[in-house]
C-alpha cells in the first residue's frame, strides 16, 4: 500500500520494485526474469489473483453440476465404493471446521478493508490498481471459501478436494510474499504496511495448509477421509489425535513417552500408545485399492495409487520443505550486515533487530525441518503398511505358475525390503527438487553481493551433472543385479529354513551353505560396485560447493572485485549450506534409484497372475438328496507354470503340454488333465484312486479352482472345505486351529475331537487343547497334524470337504475309526470327495473314480470296476497280495485288548527303572523337569538400556581391529583439518581489509581446497570398505550360527525372525551403517572443533556454550532413551509380520520336538545286529519318529546313551554321525534346482549311478521322458511333483547314497500299494547287507522284517520277530488283525 523506504543498500530491482510491467528485453538475464515472476510484488499477486480466479472457477463448475442434478446427490455404483465406510453417527471434528472457517473468513474481511483502505489512501497509479484488483478477488474467493466449509459442516461431510488445492496454494503464496519481506526487512527496505501484513497472512494461512494437507478428519486422505468403523472409538486413545494444534506443532504430545521411556529405561509394546486409526495399515491399503488403476494396461499402477492416496502429504511435505528452505538462508543473508554492524558500531536496538530476526528465523528454520522429518516419516509409515498389506493380500491369489516364479524367499524381500525402501524414498524424493532449488536460491542472494562472478559456479554444476548422470547410468544396472542376487540369498535361506531337520539329517549344511556363501559373494560384488559408485558421487558433490567458493572469488577478483569480510563469509555461508545437500545428493539419487527399480518389482508382482475366481461356477441348489454337488464337464485343466518349467507326475505328462503363453509373468499352461466328466451328488463318498502321477491331487485342485480351466464347465453347490496331503498348521493353540476363529460350540467341539481320534492325544498333553502347536507343527506327529486339519475342516461344517490322502500319516486302527466316526458319522451328510491310496475303505464309498495320466477312465462301484476296470483291478490285486501274508498269520492271532506281551529277548522298564544295556552302562528314564508351561515359541529377546559399547567396539573392530578405528579417526580429523584451515585463512587474509596480494590468496586457498577434497576422497574409502568387510564378518557369523545352531533352536525360533535378520538387518549393515558410521565421526568431529574454535576466538562464549551443552545433554538423554527403546521395539515387531507371511504361504511342511518338550521315548533299551532288517510300528504319536531324530540326535537323550559299532553316538561329531547314515524322512523334501541336485545334492556321483538308482526307485522314464533328463527343473518346495513322486525321489537318494545303516520313516504312506510293493522288493535286493529301521502304518511293509519294535506312549511294548509276536497275544497281533479285517469289519458296519 504504499512505497518502500529508503535503502540501506542496493537490493535487485526484481526485489525493490513495485513495478507491475516486466524490464525491457536485454536487460536481465533468465534467472532475472524468474525472479521478477516469483519475488517481485506486484507479479506476486497476479499469481496469487490467478489462483483465487481458477479456484472461483472451480467452485462454479462444481455448482453447476449439483444444480443440474437437482441438488440430490446420486448413490455411487458399487465399484466406486470405498472400502472402509465411514460411520454414520460419526461427522468430522468441529474443531477443523472451526479453524478453516475462522481462517477464511479473516483472509475475506482483511482484504475487503485493506481494498477500503488502498483505494482511499493510495495515489491513483498503476501499483494502486494492482493491489485493488488483488484484494477483490481475494476477498471474493476467500468469502467463496468460507461459504463451502460452512455448508459442507451442515452437509455433514469434508469439503471437496478443491478446497483444499486452494489453501495450500494460498498458503505457499504466503510464503513467497513473507520471503520477500524477509529480504527486504534485512536490508531495512521494507514496503509498509504491505510486508507486515505479509507475515500475518502467512500465520493465518498456516492452519488452513495444515487442515488443507491432513484433511478435516486428521487423516490426510486423497479426494475424501476415509475412516474405519472403529475410529469413533480408538481416536482418544491415541495422544497424537486428541492434540490441539499448538501441541503438533511443538511435538509436545509425545513428551509423555519420553519421560515413560526414561523413567523406566525399557518399553514395552504396551506402554506405546495406539496408532490413529488412519494411520493404521488397514486403513491406508484400503485408501491405495480404491485408486488402484482400472485400466489393465496401466504401466506403473503402484505409482499411481500411491500419488491419487497420499498426494496430500506429499504437498505438505514439500511446503514444509519450501519453508525450511526459505527459512535456512536468513542466518548467511544476516552475516554481512552482523560484519558492518561490528566494524561501524551501532545502537544496541540495531544489534538487538539482527539477533531477533536470526532467533526468528533459527527458530522457522527448526520447527519446518522437524516437521518436514515427521510428516516425511508418517508418510512413509502409511506407505510402507499400504504396500505390505497389498502384498500379503496378493500373495494369497497367486496362482501356482506365479508362486513358484517368486517364490516365498523373494516376496519377503518385497515386503521387507522394496515396500521399505519405496516408503522412504516417497519422502525423500523431494529432495531431487529442493536441492536443485536450494542451489538456485542461494547463486540468486549471491549475485546480489558477488555480482556476474556467481555465474561461474554454472561449470561446476555441469561438471557435477555430467558425472552424476554417467554414474547413475551404469548404477541403475548394478541395482538391478544387487537386487536379484539378494532376492536369490534371501530364497536359498527360506528354503534351507523350511527343510532345516532333512538338510541336518542328511549332514548336507556345509552343501547348501557354500550355495548360500556363493550367492553372497555375488551380492557382495555388485555391493561393492554399488558402494564405490556412491563413494564416488559423495566426492564429487560434497566438493562441488569448494570448487565454487575457488571459482567465484578468483573471478571475482580477476573482474576486479574487493573482497572483505562480509562477503568472504557471506559467501562462504552461503556455500556451505550446500555442502550438506549436495552430500546427501548422491544418497538421494540412489535412493530413487532404487526405488524405481523396486516399484518395477512390486508392479510385476502386484500385476502378476491370479487365481480365475469365475473358473468354477457357484450355482444355488436345494438341499434334497441326489442334487448335483460338484459336476466337471468336458473339463480341460493346465498348471501354469513358469516359462522353461514343466511339471511332473500329477501334474503333468509330457505330452500333454500346450505352447500357451501370455500369462502376466510369462509362464506357460501345461495341460495335465483332459477329457475329465466327473459327477458328484449331495450327500455322496466318492473316492478317487489311481497310480502315484495319475493326477488325483490335481482334480481335487481343479474343482477348488485352484487350476487355469482351459475348456469346460465346473460348477459346486455349496461351501467346501479343503484337507491338503501335506498337513498345514498355525503356530497356536490347538484349539485355535481347530476353531480358526470361528465361535466355540463345546458339544459340537467335544464330537468333532472324538471323531477325528484326537481324545487320546489330548488326554497325553499336559495343557490339553491349550497346548501350543510350534512353528510347523514342532510337537506333533505326522498322524496328530493331519488330524487337527481334518478336524479344522470338519468343524467349518461345510456342504462339501475335499480330502487328499489324509489316511497316509495314521496307523490302520486310526484310520478305521476316523472312517468310520467322521466320514461315515459326523460326515455322513456332506459330500465327500476322498482321494485315498486305502483300497480297504473302497467297498464303502458310494462311487469310486479310477485315474490315469490325467485321465477319469471310469467310475462307478467296486465290485463293477473290479470286474470291467484292468487298473483298478491291478491296485486291488497288489494290495490283496501284499496282505496274503498278514492274512495268513493273522488269522491265528487272538485278539487281546489288555495284555502285557512279552517283549522277546529285551526286558523293557518302567517309567521310573532303571536296567542294564549289556554293557554295564545304566540306562534310566529321566522325567522333564522344564514342561510347566505351554509356551513353546520363545518371545524375541529385547536389549534394554544404553547400548552396550561392545556393539560398537564390535563393528568397528570387526575387520580391522583397532588400527581401523585409529585410521578412521585419524584421515577424519585431517579432513576437518583442513576444512577448518581454509576457514581460517580466509578469515587472517580479510580481517584487516580487502585482498591485495590475489596470487597468494587464491594459491594457498586452492591447495587447502585440493587437500580438503582428497582427504575427504580417501576418508570415504577407507570408511566404505571398512563397513563393506564388516557386513560381510557379520553376515559369516550369522549365517554359521544358524547353520551350527541345534534343531531346538528353530523349533522355537519363528522363520520369519530368522529372515528378517538375514534380510532386511542385513540391508541396513551393508548399505547404511557404513555411512552413518561415517556422517556421525565427521560431524562429532566438526561440532567438538567448532566449539573450541568459538571458545577461542571470543572466550566470553564459554559462558553460553556451557549451559546450551548440558540443556544439550540433559534432554538428549531424555530422547535417546525412548528413541533407543522404540527402535527395538519397531525390530521385535516387524518379524511377526514374516512369520505371519511365511507361515501362510508355505504351510507346514516338518514336524518338529524341543528340549523342554515333555519326554517322547521314556527308558527304551534295544539292541539291533549289524545287517538286521527291523520295522518299527505303533499308534499315531507312540514316538515312532522321535525314536529316529534321537538316533541322529537330532534330539539328545536326556540319560541313557546310543552305541553304535561300540561308539557312543555322543562322543561324535554330528556332520560325522549325520553323513553315515542313510534317511527318508516322514515328509518328502524336495529343493529348488534340477533333479540332479535333489538326487546328489554333493555332486559325488556319476550320471550312469544316477541314472540306476532312478531306475531303482520307478522315475527313470518319467525323468526320461523330460526334454532336459537330470537337469529338468524342480519348483521351489518341489510343487511341480506329486507327493508319491518326491517320495521316490527321496527314496533315489539313499539309493545313491548306499549307507550301511538306513531309516526309513513312512516313506511309503503317499504311494500306492503297487509302488509300495516294488519298493520293498528293491530294499530287500539293494540293501541286503545293511541294516535298515523302517517306520511304517502299512503293516505289510515290516512284515518281512527280521525283528518288530511295537512303541506304545513312549515304551517298547513288544520286541521280536514277528512270526513269534504273531504266534502269541501280542499288540503287533491285534494289529495285523485290525489290518486285514479292515475291510471287512467296515462293510459289516456299514450294512
Amino acid at each position: 500500500m504504499s512505497q518502500p523506504r529508503q535503502q540501506g543498500m542496493a537490493l535487485p530491482w526484481w526485489l525493490a520494485t513495485t513495478a507491475c510491467a516486466a524490464p525491457p528485453p536485454g536487460t536481465g538475464s533468465l534467472a532475472d526474469w524468474l525472479a521478477f515472476l516469483f519475488l517481485s510484488p506486484c507479479p506476486q499477486r497476479a499469481l496469487l489473483a490467478a489462483v483465487d480466479l481458477v479456484f472461483l472457477a472451480a467452485c462454479l463448475v462444481l455448482l453447476a453440476r449439483r444444480l443440474r442434478r437437482g441438488g440430490s446427490a446420486a448413490s455411487a455404483p458399487p465399484e466406486r465404493e470405498a472400502l472402509l465406510k465411514k460411520p454414520d453417527h460419526t461427522s468430522p471434528p468441529l474443531f477443523r471446521y472451526v479453524v478453516a472457517l475462522g481462517a477464511s473468513t479473516v483472509f475475506a474481511a482483511a482484504s475487503v478493508v485493506l481494498l477500503v483502505l488502498a483505494v482511499l489512501l493510495l495515489p491513483n497509479t498503476p501499483w494502486r490498481a494492482a493491489e485493488a484488483a488483488f484484494l477483490a478477488v481475494h476477498a471474493v474467493a476467500h468469502g467463496a471459501a468460507a461459504w463451502t466449509v460452512a455448508a459442507s459442516r451442515r452437509a455433514g461431510a469434508a469439503p471437496d478436494a478443491h478446497l483444499r488445492v486452494f489453501w495450500l496454494a494460498t498458503a505457499l503464496g504466503a510464503a513467497l510474499f513473507s520471503a520477500s519481506a524477509v529480504v527486504r526487512g534485512a536490508d531495512d527496505s521494507l514496503l509498509f504496511p504491505d510486508d507486515v501484513i505479509a507475515f500475518a497472512g502467512l500465520l493465518v494461512s498456516l492452519p488452513l495448509a495444515y487442515v488443507a494437507a491432513t484433511g478435516f478428519t486428521g487423516h490426510g486422505t486423497g479426494t475424501g477421509d476415509i475412516e474405519p468403523d472403529h475410529a469413533g472409538e480408538e481416536a482418544p486413545a491415541s495422544p497424537y489425535v486428541a492434540a490441539s494444534f499448538l501441541s503438533r506443532a511443538t511435538f509436545s504430545w509425545i513428551i509423555s513417552l519420553i519421560n515413560k521411556g526414561y523413567a523406566a529405561d525399557s518399553l514395552t509394546v504396551n506402554d506405546v500408545p495406539p496408532v490413529p486409526p488412519s494411520h493404521r495399515a488397514e486403513a491406508a491399503h484400503a485408501l491405495f485399492m480404491s485408486n488402484w488403476p482400472t485400466s489393465p494396461g496401466s504401466r506403473h499402477p503402484v505409482g499411481v495409487a500411491l500419488w491419487l492416496s497420499f498426494w496430500p502429504q506429499l504437498v505438505l511435505t514439500a511446503f514444509l520443505g519450501l519453508a525450511r528452505l526459505g527459512a535456512m538462508y536468513v542466518g548467511p543473508s544476516l552475516i554481512n550486515q552482523f560484519v558492518a554492524f561490528i566494524r561501524r558500531g551501532g545502537t544496541p536496538w540495531e544489534g538487538l533487530r539482527l539477533v531477533l530476526i536470526l532467533l526468528v528465523g533459527k527458530a522457522a528454520q527448526t520447527l519446518a525441518s522437524h516437521h518436514y522429518s515427521f510428516q516425511g516419516q508418517l508418510l512413509g509409515m502409511r506407505i510402507r503398511g499400504a504396500l505390505q498389506t497389498a502384498l500379503y493380500r496378493k500373495s494369497l491369489r497367486l496362482t501356482a505358475g506365479a508362486r513358484r516364479a517368486h517364490g516365498a524367499g523373494s516376496i519377503v524381500n518385497y515386503m521387507q525390503v522394496d515396500a521399505g525402501i519405496v516408503s522412504f524414498a516417497m519422502h525423500g524424493l523431494h529432495g531431487l527438487w529442493l536441492m536443485p532449488l536450494q542451489i538456485l536460491v542461494a547463486l540468486l542472494l549471491l549475485y546480489t553481493y558477488l555480482g556476474p562472478a556467481v555465474f561461474m559456479t554454472l561449470a561446476v554444476i555441469a561438471g557435477v551433472t555430467v558425472i552424476a548422470a554417467f554414474a547413475n547410468k551404469f548404477n541403475l544396472a548394478y541395482q538391478l543385479k544387487f537386487l536379484g542376487v539378494r532376492d536369490s540369498r534371501v530364497k536359498a535361506i527360506t528354503e534351507m529354513l523350511n527343510h532345516m531337520r532333512v538338510i541336518k539329517l542328511q549332514a548336507w549344511e556345509e552343501t547348501f551353505g557354500s550355495k548360500v556363501r556363493e550367492i553372497r559373494q555375488e551380492e557382495l560384488g555388485w555391493l561393492a560396485k554399488i558402494m564405490l559408485f556412491m563413494c564416488a558421487n559423495t566426492v564429487v558433490f560434497s566438493s562441488g560447493p569448494l570448487a565454487m567458493t575457488v571459482l567465484v572469488f578468483g573471478t571475482y577478483i580477476a573482474s576486479g572485485g574487493q573482497l572483505d569480510a562480509g562477503k568472504v563469509f557471506t559467501a562462504t555461508a552461503f556455500f556451505h549450506m550446500l555442502e550438506g545437500p549436495m552430500q546427501s545428493f548422491p544418497q538421494t539419487i540412489v535412493m530413487s534409484m532404487q526405488a524405481f527399480v523396486s516399484l518395477g518389482r512390486l508392479n510385476k508382482f502386484l500385476m502378476d497372475a491370479e487365481i480365475d475366481t469365475t473358473a468354477v461356477e457357484r450355482v444355488e441348489g436345494g438341499a434334497a438328496e441326489g442334487t448335483v454337488a460338484v459336476k466337471v464337464q468336458g473339463g480341460v485343466f493346465a498348471w501354469d507354470v513358469p516359462a522353461g518349467e514343466e511339471t511332473s507326475g500329477s501334474n503333468s505328462q509330457p505330452h500333454h503340454g500346450v505352447a500357451e503363453t501370455g500369462q502376466e509373468n510369462g509362464s506357460e499352461l501345461v495341460t495335465v488333465l483332459k477329457g475329465i466328466d466327473v459327477e458328484v451328488r449331495r450327500g455322496e463318498l466318492t473316492a478317487v484312486v489311481g497310480m502315484v502321477g495319475s493326477g488325483k491331487s490335481s482334480l481335487l485342485s481343479c474343482v477348488m479352482g485352484e487350476m487355469h480351466k482351459v475348456s469346460g464347465k465346473v460348477s459346486i453347490c455349496g461351501s467346501t472345505a479343503y484337507v491338503a496331503q501335506t498337513a498345514w498348521i498355525r503356530n497356536g493353540t490347538i484349539q485355535e486351529n481347530i476353531l480358526f476363529g470361528k465361535p466355540m460350540h463345546s458339544e459340537r467341539y467335544s464330537e468333532i475331537i472324538h471323531a477325528c481320534c484326537l481324545e487320546k492325544d489330548l488326554e497325553m498333553m499336559e495343557f490339553g487343547d491349550q497346548t501350543e502347536i510350534g512353528e510347523r507343527g514342532i510337537n506333533l506327529s505326522g498322524g496328530q497334524k493331519q488330524r487337527i486339519q481334518l478336524a479344522r475342516a470338519v468343524y467349518q461344517d461345510c456342504d462339501i470337504y475335499l480330502l487328499d490322502d489324509i489316511f497316509s500319516a495314521v496307523d490302520a486302527h486310526t484310520g478305521s475309526a476316523i472312517f468310520m466316526e467322521c466320514l461315515k458319522g459326523i460326515l455322513k451328510n456332506k459330500t465327500v470327495l476322498l482321494v485315498t491310496h486305502q483300497v480297504d475303505f473302497l467297498q464303502n464309498v458310494d462311487t469310486i473314480i479310477v485315474m490315469k495320466d490325467g485321465l477319469v477312465i471310469r467310475s462307478g462301484i467296486y465290485r463293477e470296476l473290479l470286474a470291467s476296470c484292468s487298473d483298478f483291478s491291478d491296485l486291488v490285486a497288489a494290495h490283496h497280495s501284499s496282505m496274503e501274508t498278514t492274512g495268513e498269520q493273522g488269522c491265528h492271532v487272538q485278539n487281546t485288548e489288555s495284555s502285557q506281551a512279552s517283549t522277546g529277548s529285551v526286558d523293557v522298564p518302567s517309567v521310573d527303572s532303571k536296567s542294564n544295556d549289556g554293557n554295564g552302562e545304566t540306562v534310566g528314564t529321566a522325567t522333564n523337569k522344564k514342561a510347566g508351561s505351554s509356551k513353546l515359541i520363545q518371545e524375541e529377546e529385547k536389549e534394554s538400556g544404553r547400548v552396550s559399547w561392545r556393539v560398537y567396539k564390535l563393528y568397528m573392530t570387526e575387520a580391522w581391529g583397532w588400527w581401523g578405528v585409529v585410521v578412521i579417526l585419524a584421515v577424519s580429523l585431517l579432513s576437518e583439518g583442513s576444512s577448518m584451515a581454509s576457514n581460517y585463512w580466509l578469515s587472517y587474509e580479510t580481517s584487516v581489509g580487502p585482498v591485495f596480494d590475489t596470487s597468494i590468496f587464491l594459491g594457498v586457498y586452492v591447495a587447502i581446497v585440493a587437500t580438503t577434497i582428497i582427504l575427504e576422497m580417501i576418508t570415504t574409502l577407507i570408511v566404505t570398505f571398512l563397513g563393506l568387510q564388516s557386513a560381510q564378518a557379520f553376515f559369516n557369523k550369522m549365517f554359521d550360527s544358524i547353520l551350527r545352531a541345534p534343531m531346538s533352536f528353530f523349533d522355537t525360533t519363528p522363520s520369519g525372525r530368522i529372515l528378517s535378520r538375514a534380510s532386511s538387518d542385513q540391508s541396513k549393515i551393508d548399505t547404511s551403517l557404513v555411512f552413518y558410521v561415517g556422517f556421525a565421526t565427521s560431524m562429532c568431529i566438526s561440532v567438538v572443533t567448532n566449539i573450541a574454535v568459538t571458545c577461542q576466538v571470543a572466550w566470553p562464549s564459554v559462558i553460553v556454550v556451557l549451559p546450551l551443552l548440558l540443556l544439550n545433554i540433559w534432554y538428549r538423554n531424555h530422547y535417546i532413551a525412548t528413541s533407543r527403546e522404540l527402535t527395538r521395539l519397531l525390530g521385535v515387531t516387524r518379524a511377526p509380520i514374516i512369520d505371519h507371511f511365511t507361515e501362510t504361504f508355505l504351510g507346514a511342511p516338518t514336524v518338529r520336538y524341543r528340549q523342554n518338550t515333555p519326554l517322547i521315548l521314556k527308558g527304551i533299551t534295544v539292541s539291533i545286529k549289524s545287517g538286521e532288517k527291523i520295522g518299527v510300528v505303533g499308534r499315531t504319536g507312540s514316538g515312532k519318529s522321535t525314536l529316529v531324530q534321537a538316533l541322529f540326535r537330532i534330539v539328545e537323550p536326556a540319560e541313557g546313551r546310543v552305541i553304535i559299532d561300540g561308539v557312543d553316538i555322543c562322543t561324535l561329531g554330528l556332520h560325522e554321525l549325520r553323513s553315515r547314515f542313510g534317511v527318508i524322512p516322514q515328509e518328502p523334501v524336495l529343493f529348488e534346482g534340477t533333479v540332479r541336485s535333489n538326487i546328489d545334492p554333493t555332486g559325488r556321483y556319476s550320471e550312469a549311478e544316477i541314472w540306476q538308482a532312478l531306475e531303482c526307485c520307478q522315475l527313470k522314464d518319467i525323468v526320461a521322458s523330460k526334454p532336459e533328463k537330470l537337469d529338468a527343473l524342480v519348483a521351489d518346495m518341489g510343487e511341480n511333483w506329486s507327493v508319491g513322486q518326491k517320495q521316490l525321489l527321496c527314496f533315489g537318494r539313499v539309493i545313491l547314497k548306499r549307507s550301511r545303516i538306513l531309516f526309513m520313516d513312512e516313506a511309503t504312506a503317499s504311494v500306492d500299494s503297487q509302488t509300495d510293493a516294488a519298493i520293498q522288493r528293491i530294499i530287500r535286493e539293494e540293501f541286503a547287507e545293511c541294516t535298515v529301521i523302517s517306520i511304517a502304518h502299512r503293516i505289510p511293509t515290516v512284515m518281512d522284517s527280521d525283528r518288530v519294535l511295537v512303541l506304545d506312549a513312549g515304551l517298547v511294548a513288544e520286541f521280536d520277530a514277528p512270526s513269534k509276536l504273531m504266534g502269541r497275544p501280542s499288540l503287533f497281533g491285534a494289529m495285523v488283525q485290525e489290518y486285514a479285517s479292515r475291510s471287512s469289519s467296515s462293510q459289516e458296519t456299514d450294512g
